[in-house]
C-alpha cells in the first residue's frame, strides 16, 4: 500500500511540475488564437452557455445542446466549457482544460505501464510523457487533440485488460472499455482510426471465446446506440459534410500525398524526430534492440499486454496513413503507446547499467532526461515567433463586443488572417456575456450588395488580406468607396499593415423590407421543387452570415403561428414553419408541416418530396417511403425517393426498380434546372 502511494504521488508530482511549465508559458505568451482555437474556444463557450454555468446562456434542454457540435462531437467541448466557468474565459484561463485532460493521459500511461512491465516502465513513460515537444505543443494549443490523446489511450488500455486472456473477460472491465472508447468517438471522430483496429481484435476474440466475453461484447453497441445515437441521429449529414472538408477537400487543397505513394507512408515516421525529440528516440530504439538482444534473459514483462500494445500501435498507424488528409496532429493519439515503447528501451538501459552494478545508473538517467529538454524548449521558443498577435480584442471592444449590456451585433470580416478572423472576433465578442459575434463575406461577388444595403459594422484590412479570394478584395473596396460606412477607428498590426472598423452612416440606414419580412415569400419558393430550393437557401445563407444572432427567426415563427391560428388550412404560414423547421435541424416538426402541405396541395409533388427526404434525414426510411409511395400526384423525384427509402427500411426487392428510378430523378431535377443555370450564368458574365 505505502508503495502504490508513493507511485501515484510520484505521477501526480510530474503532473504538478509540468503544469507549472505550461502555465508559465501561458503567462509569458500574449497572442491571440487562430482559426481553430477560436472556433474551439467558441465551442466550450457555447457549451458552457447552454448548461447554464456561464454568463449569456441557460439551460434550453437537450435538443438545443445538440445544435451546437454539428460537425464535431461534443463532450470535449462540454468539458471545457465547465472547466471555462470555474476558471475564467481568457484564453490562458480556458487552457486549464488541457491541464485536466494531460492529467487524465499521465493516468493512462502509468496504469499501462504498470501492467506491462512494473512502476519504474510507468515512472519513466509518464516523464518521458511530459518532456514530448508533441505534448508540450498540444498542452499549450487550444486544440481537442490533448483531449483526444487521453481518451484513445484511455480506451486502448482498458480494452487490452478486457481482452487478457488471464485476467480479462470481467463485466467491470466490459464496462470501463465501452464506456472510455464511446468518449474517445463523443471527443473527435477521428477517434475510430485508433479504436477501429483494436475493436475488430476484441470483437475476433470476444466471437472465438464466447461465453461471459460475447455477453460482454454487447454492451459496446448497446451503450453506443443510446449515448452517441442521439447526437450522430440529429447531426449526421453536417458531420458526414464536414467529415468531407477535413479529410477529402483539406487534402486536395492542401497537396498531400496519395495514399499509396512512398511520400505517405513515410510522413508520419520522419515526423518523430521533431514531436519525440532526437534525444528520447535514439535511447528508446537502441534499448528496445538491447531488449530484443537480451530476450532469452527472465524478464517481469507481461507478454499479452506488449502484443496488444504493438500489434494496435501498427494496426492504427496504417489506418492513419490511408486517411488522404496529413497533419502533425493526426498522428498524435499513437503517441502514447510510441512512447510507452520507448520507455521499455529507456528502461532496458537502466537494467542493463543495473545489472553491471554500476553507480551511474541514476546520474545517467538524469541527464539523459535533461537531455530531452532542450528539444522541448526549443520547439515552444519557436512557436513564440509564430503566436499570432493583434489588435482584434480591441477591435471588437471598439464596437462594443464583450459586454453583456450592448444589444446584439455581427461584424462582418472581411480579412481572414490567423491574428483576425471571425472565429476569434466571435470569441472576443462574447467574452463576459457579450453577444457580438464575427462573420466572414466576400467569398462570392453576390456578397457585395448584402454588405452594403445590411450591414452596420464592417471590419477591413490594410495590408495582408490573408486567405481570401479575389472578390474579398472587390468588397473591400466597395465598403471604403460607397460612402455607406464611415471610419470608426484603424488599429496597427504587429508586423505592418492595419485593421479599421467601419460603421454604417446613420444617413444611409437599412431600407427595404426587413428578412422576416421577405421570408414567409422565400418559404413559398419551395412550392416550386429544385428551381425554387436555390435562390431560398442562397438568401438565408447570406442572412446568416449578416446576421449571426438569427433574430429573424422569431418574429417570423410569431406571425406564422398567429396566421395558423386564425386560418389553419392557410399554405404560406405551413410553408414558412415548414422551413423554419429545416434551417433549425428539427426533423419532426417539419415532416409535420409538409404533411399537412401534402394534404392541402394534392397536386403539388414537392410537400410530399420534402417530407420524404426530412424523414430520411430523421433515420425514418419507412416513413420516407411511405411519404413518397402515398403522394396522389407521380413524379420522377418522388419514384425515387420512394424506391431509394423503401431498399434502406428493407425491401431489398426494390434495389432493380431504385436503379432505374434514381437516374430518371437526377435527369429531371438537372433538366429543370438548366435554365435557371443558364440564366445565372448571363448575370453573371453581365456583372463582371
Amino acid at each position: 500500500m505505502k508503495q502504490r502511494w508513493r507511485f501515484w504521488a510520484s505521477v501526480a508530482l510530474i503532473w504538478v511540475l509540468s503544469t507549472l511549465v505550461d502555465r508559465l508559458w501561458w503567462t509569458l505568451q500574449t497572442g491571440v488564437p487562430a482559426w481553430d482555437q477560436a472556433d474551439y474556444l467558441n465551442s466550450a463557450m457555447d457549451h458552457g452557455r447552454a448548461l447554464g454555468v456561464l454568463p449569456g446562456g441557460g439551460w434550453q434542454g437537450w435538443q438545443a445542446l445538440l445544435d451546437l457540435s454539428p460537425k464535431i462531437p461534443p463532450l470535449a467541448s462540454l468539458v471545457n466549457g465547465s472547466v471555462m466557468a470555474l476558471s475564467g474565459d481568457a484564453p490562458e484561463q480556458a487552457a486549464w482544460s488541457l491541464s485536466l485532460w494531460h492529467g487524465l493521459l499521465l493516468v493512462v500511461m502509468a496504469g499501462w505501464g504498470r501492467r506491462l512491465q512494473g512502476d519504474g516502465l510507468a515512472l519513466i513513460a509518464c516523464l518521458l510523457a511530459a518532456l514530448t515537444p508533441a505534448f508540450l505543443d498540444l498542452r499549450t494549443d487550444y486544440v481537442l487533440e490533448m483531449a483526444l490523446v487521453a481518451s484513445c489511450s484511455l480506451a486502448i488500455w482498458r480494452l487490452g485488460v478486457w481482452c487478457d486472456p488471464q485476467t480479462g473477460g470481467r463485466w467491470g472491465q466490459a464496462w470501463g472499455c465501452t464506456l472510455a472508447a464511446i468518449a474517445a468517438v463523443l471527443v473527435k471522430q477521428s477517434a475510430l482510426l485508433v479504436l477501429v483496429p483494436a475493436g475488430l481484435w476484441a470483437a475476433g476474440i470476444a466471437l472465438r471465446r464466447g461465453g461471459p466475453w460475447l455477453r460482454q461484447a454487447l454492451l459496446l453497441p448497446l451503450l453506443t446506440a443510446v449515448l452517441i445515437g442521439p447526437w450522430l441521429r440529429h447531426n449526421w449529414i453536417t458531420s458526414l459534410g464536414g467529415t468531407n472538408r477535413a479529410v477529402f477537400e483539406s487534402a486536395a487543397r492542401e497537396g498531400d500525398p496519395g495514399v499509396l505513394s512512398l511520400a505517405s507512408w513515410l510522413w508520419y515516421p520522419r515526423l518523430l524526430p521533431e514531436q519525440l525529440g532526437s534525444v528520447l528516440l535514439l535511447v528508446g530504439l537502441s534499448g528496445l534492440l538491447l531488449w530484443c538482444w537480451q530476450r532469452q534473459q527472465h524478464s517481469s514483462d507481461h507478454s499479452w499486454s506488449w502484443r496488444w500494445l504493438l500489434i494496435n500501435l501498427v494496426a492504427a498507424w496504417v489506418l492513419t496513413t490511408l486517411s488522404p488528409n496529413k497533419g502533425d496532429r493526426y498522428i498524435a493519439p499513437l503517441l502514447p503507446s510510441l512512447l510507452l515503447l520507448l520507455a521499455r528501451g529507456w528502461w532496458q538501459w537502466g537494467h542493463w547499467l543495473e545489472a553491471r552494478r554500476s553507480r551511474l545508473v541514476w546520474p545517467l538517467f538524469g541527464a539523459g532526461l535533461l537531455a530531452c529538454v532542450p528539444a522541448g524548449w526549443a520547439h515552444q521558443l519557436h512557436r513564440f515567433d509564430d503566436r499570432p498577435r493583434g489588435p482584434v480584442e480591441a477591435l471588437v471592444k471598439a464596437a462594443g463586443g464583450g459586454d453583456p449590456s450592448t444589444p446584439p451585433s455581427t461584424l462582418i470580416v472581411v480579412p481572414s488572417t490567423s491574428d483576425l478572423n471571425q472565429h476569434n472576433v466571435s470569441f472576443y465578442g462574447r467574452r463576459h456575456g457579450g453577444q457580438t459575434v464575427g462573420r466572414q463575406l466576400g467569398g462570392s461577388r453576390q456578397d457585395r450588395e448584402p454588405v452594403l444595403a445590411r450591414a452596420e459594422w464592417v471590419v477591413l484590412a490594410e495590408g495582408n488580406q490573408g486567405s481570401v479570394r479575389k472578390a474579398a478584395r472587390k468588397l473591400d473596396q466597395a465598403v471604403r468607396s460607397s460612402g455607406v460606412f464611415e471610419l470608426v477607428h484603424q488599429f496597427e498590426r504587429p508586423r505592418g499593415g492595419s485593421y479599421s472598423l467601419w460603421r454604417r452612416r446613420a444617413t444611409h440606414p437599412v431600407a427595404g423590407p426587413s428578412f422576416a419580412e421577405r421570408f414567409p415569400d422565400l418559404a413559398a419558393g419551395l412550392a416550386a421543387g429544385p428551381v425554387g430550393l436555390d435562390p431560398v437557401f442562397a438568401a438565408v445563407g447570406q442572412e446568416h452570415m449578416l446576421d449571426g444572432h438569427f433574430s429573424y427567426r422569431e418574429p417570423v415563427r410569431s406571425e406564422a403561428l398567429a396566421a395558423l391560428a386564425q386560418d389553419p388550412d392557410a399554405v404560406q404560414p405551413r410553408w414558412t414553419l415548414a422551413l423554419l423547421a429545416v434551417l433549425e435541424n428539427r426533423p419532426v416538426q417539419a415532416v409535420e408541416q409538409f404533411e399537412a402541405l401534402q394534404r392541402l396541395l394534392p397536386d403539388n409533388p414537392w410537400p410530399a418530396a420534402y417530407r420524404s427526404v426530412v424523414n430520411l434525414a430523421g433515420w425514418n426510411p419507412w416513413q420516407a417511403a411511405a411519404a413518397a409511395d402515398g403522394a396522389s400526384v407521380s413524379n420522377p423525384v418522388l419514384a425515387a425517393l420512394g424506391d431509394l427509402s423503401g431498399v434502406l427500411s428493407g425491401a431489398v426487392w426494390r434495389i432493380p426498380a431504385a436503379i432505374t428510378s434514381v437516374p430518371a430523378a437526377v435527369t429531371a431535377v438537372e433538366e429543370a434546372l438548366e435554365p435557371a443555370s443558364n440564366q445565372d450564368q448571363d448575370q453573371e458574365k453581365a456583372s463582371s
